[in-house]
């Protein structure tokens, strides 16, 4: 059975399809980029031997696992490091595909890490939760500007966002669409604290689950450990 490289140019709404095989290369159509197209090409045009090349993009982690079990290898390739598909000037997305099923064929394409979807399930989470939180700090910055343009005093708390700060804050007699601009950001700061909140408890939940994590919270802050006597 002769060794088929097949290259699949990602796309959100279609994978790009070429075929390398005995030396020649030729288009093979395209799919749509969901679950089911690809989980019935994979099943019933891919062979066990066949080796798939694609490109790290957005959503490629989830086209390899599903086109993993069917084929022998996918390597999922980091397009920034070949310059035959970055400074090609044919530059569609059927001479991509041509190009990654003729670098893989040639054995000179190089596979980037991808994590398990366990650890991109924690990257996003992570990272929605540095969203809210900016989100959130945005929001208290604008009760902050409403106290500076009316030349408020600072608040005479640490905390003017908790429930005797939000007293204090509501003391204040500020012009009527003042108010309705403080309002609204403390329903925002209060809606974002929440959704932080959500995460927290999934991120603590994974924490708990996660024996390399468990052995992270066993070392001992920085702040506890003595620096190294003069000598």
């Amino acid at each position: 059975m002769s060794k088929r490289c097949i290259g699949l140019d990602v796309h959100r709404d279609f994978c790009e399809i070429a075929i390398w095989e005995q030396g020649r290369v030729r288009a093979a159509g395209r799919i749509e980029s969901r679950p089911s197209s690809l989980a019935g090409y994979a099943q019933t045009m891919l062979k066990a031997t066949d080796e798939v090349a694609l490109e790290a993009t957005t959503g490629a982690g989830q086209v390899a696992e599903i086109i993993r079990p069917h084929v022998s290898r996918v390597v999922v390739a980091n397009t920034h490091r070949l310059a035959a598909i970055s400074d090609s000037k044919k530059k569609t997305d059927r001479e991509d595909a041509k190009t990654l099923a003729q670098l893989l064929a040639a054995g000179v394409m190089e596979s980037s890490w991808l994590p398990a979807e366990q650890t991109r399930a924690l990257r996003r989470r992570v990272s929605r939760r540095h969203g809210l939180v900016t989100a959130r700090t945005r929001a208290k910055n604008e009760v902050s500007a409403v106290l500076g343009r009316n030349l408020s005093q600072r608040p005479p708390m640490s905390d003017p966002f908790s429930e005797k700060g939000r007293r204090w804050l509501g003391s204040l007699a500020l012009p009527d669409d003042e108010v309705e601009t403080m309002s609204g950001a403390l329903r925002q700061i209060d809606f974002f604290t929440g959704e932080i909140a959500v995460i927290a408890r999934e991120l603590a939940r994974f924490g708990t689950g996660s024996a390399e994590v468990r052995r992270l919270m066993t070392v001992p802050p920085a702040s506890r450990c003595s620096p190294p006597s003069p000598s």
